[in-house]
């Protein structure tokens, strides 16, 4: 299910370039030294990278939590289920519930100290730029915690939310050289696409916690990254 997470990211990327495209866009790189300006924005990934391994270590822990008590399987099924119906369900179904209000002064809190760090030039900055674009909330990024947490281990979920992280890198670094070029129309046909991705990322869950036998899509062993029989010599 690794492979997913990269798929993921990779199709998503272009929702990426509605949401963060403009903090990409506004980096405070050096145009004059390419090399430079190489360096900085993968200092930049590495910093939104460190932020998703971070929260997919918290998200692979409360998975782990789980693959513990038993239920995995039922609660791989409920994160697919959850990955189809945060798709399916109208944004603004979830906008009266107002489900971020909590989190309101936090995400103020980063907004601003974004703010700050655009007005410096330094390698620090421009990693601090990375990583709290990373903590910023998204949709996607909800879809692929859902996948983290499927996976059973804290190790693994810092992978899943890794893989993620770098399949948005191509597409979130050529913004910053040709985002002038990226209309408007071909970003909406790509859109159009993320909703039946996430929906078949999903069903690939789902079929996972049923466990019908199917190798690599639906094992009927459901323990994938614990080994539950000893070797005897």
């Amino acid at each position: 299910m690794l492979y997913s997470a990269f798929i993921l990211g990779l199709i998503s990327s272009l929702h990426c370039i509605g949401m963060c495209g403009p903090i990409a866009m506004m980096l405070p790189v050096d145009h004059k030294n390419e090399a430079k300006k190489v360096t900085q924005i993968i200092t930049y990934h590495l910093g939104r990278l460190t932020a998703y391994a971070t929260i997919g270590l918290i998200f692979g822990l409360l998975g782990r939590g789980f693959f513990l008590a038993g239920i995995q399987q039922k609660m791989s099924i409920f994160i697919g289920l959850a990955m189809i119906s945060i798709v399916l369900i109208p944004e603004k179904i979830f906008a009266q519930y107002n489900f971020s209000k909590p989190l309101y002064r936090l995400i103020s809190k980063i907004k601003t100290s974004l703010g700050s760090q655009f007005k410096k030039r330094t390698y620090k900055s421009i990693f601090t730029i990375g990583l709290l674009n990373g903590f910023l909330p998204c949709g996607m990024v909800y879809v692929a915690l859902f996948g983290a947490i499927a996976m059973q281990s804290a190790s693994f979920g810092v992978l899943y939310m890794l893989l993620f992280g770098l399949g948005t890198v191509p597409l979130m670094t050529i913004v910053v050289y040709i985002h002038s070029l990226i209309k408007l129309p071909f970003r909406n046909k790509i859109q159009k696409a993320i909703p039946y991705v996430a929906v078949i990322i999903g069903v690939l869950f789902i079929l996972r916690g049923l466990g019908l036998g199917i190798p690599y899509i639906s094992p009927s062993n459901m323990s994938l990254f614990v080994q539950t029989t000893p070797n005897c010599h």
